[in-house]
């Protein structure tokens, strides 16, 4: 059996441990790491079913940089290669020429024997990965491509709250983002309740200080409601059920439903979701834990679109910015991928 479909089988066998980021070099304003920003150098690689790569796609909307920094959607199911890119024409990233993302890797580091992870942006004219580190790259797009940004677009990370902002995600991350993972991938009963008692202490938490204000921190969207936000979309639809955080659905709290439905209605956020690919890659690839491979027919997903009665509260999206305008229409996502 393949690597790549043994670690599948694998799920919910062996105990689950997230792999820090291999490949931590940053692209910055100064280009103190070699990768300096300029706009249509670098090439980022999402799957639209990875909550960490849709954080990334999400702030690269708000942001503005669709035109500096171009997208590559692999197929949300993988073969023994990991990610690859059948749903281009022939197979092949139109602009990387290359049939996986593990080839852009091993550009980078022949041999590396790490997992092939998504985001991960390439260098275009060379064809090496540049990072996959999904906790740093989406700082620095807020942070360090400003000269790129679109105008008017958000502060996604303010100085002044970074300290707050930083405490925040710290707690989603262990609790909610990494959470469900472990307790989806658990491999005894004490593991995987331990993780359940996590994910729901955390989610009444955010539901108790979110029951008050519109965002997470400050009174705009900041990079922690990024990141809640996309574990959030996927809970009803793979998390209660496929992974067995099943206390209660996202819909059953008034407070996280509502959260959650006025982000999704806000430009940037729900036009990057493709319910589709989450639902297929979730039950069709972790075989291990649904060997069946069937995936549910459900959710209902209409009520993503109903009202949600938070801008009740005040807060202002986008602070002094403005909405971002539609996404190129190479990157809507088709109807069955939407409510």
């Amino acid at each position: 059996m393949s690597s790549a479909q043994s670690g599948n089988s694998a799920y919910g066998r062996k105990k689950f441990k997230r792999s820090p980021s291999h490949f931590t070099d940053r692209i910055t304003a100064d280009g103190a790491d070699g990768w300096p920003v300029e706009a249509g150098r670098y090439r980022l690689v999402v799957s639209r079913a990875c909550p960490w790569a849709s954080r990334a796609l999400i702030s690269r909307r708000l942001l503005g940089l669709e035109a500096a920094l171009s997208l590559a959607v692999v197929d949300p199911l993988q073969d023994d290669r990991s990610w690859r890119f059948t749903l281009d024409p022939g197979g092949r990233d139109p602009v990387l020429g290359i049939r996986y993302l593990s080839e852009a890797y091993d550009a980078r580091e022949t041999g590396y024997p790490g997992g092939v992870s998504v985001p991960a942006i390439v260098d275009v004219p060379s064809g090496r990965l540049v990072t996959n580190d999904y906790l740093q790259i989406t700082l620095d797009l807020a942070t360090e491509w400003t000269a790129l940004h679109r105008e008017g677009a958000p502060d996604l990370y303010p100085e002044a709250l970074r300290d707050e902002i930083d405490e925040v995600i710290e707690g989603v991350y262990h609790d909610v983002n990494n959470g469900v993972y472990r307790a989806g991938f658990a491999t005894d009963q004490q593991e995987y309740e331990s993780a359940y008692r996590d994910v729901f202490r955390r989610l009444d938490w955010l539901s108790e200080r979110l029951a008050g204000r519109r965002y997470l921190v400050g009174d705009t969207i900041t990079e922690a409601d990024i990141r809640l936000f996309t574990t959030l979309v996927r809970f009803d639809p793979v998390y209660h059920g496929h992974f067995k955080c099943n206390r209660s659905k996202l819909t059953e709290d008034p407070v996280l439903w509502a959260y959650a439905r006025d982000l999704y209605q806000t430009p940037g956020f729900g036009d990057t979701v493709d319910f589709d690919h989450i639902k297929r890659h979730y039950y069709q690839v972790h075989t291990g834990i649904n060997p069946t491979a069937i995936v549910p027919a459900g959710p209902d997903l209409s009520g993503w679109l109903t009202p949600h009665h938070r801008d009740q509260l005040g807060g202002r999206p986008f602070g002094d910015g403005t909405p971002p305008g539609p996404p190129p229409e190479a990157e809507h996502i088709p109807p069955a991928g939407r409510p």
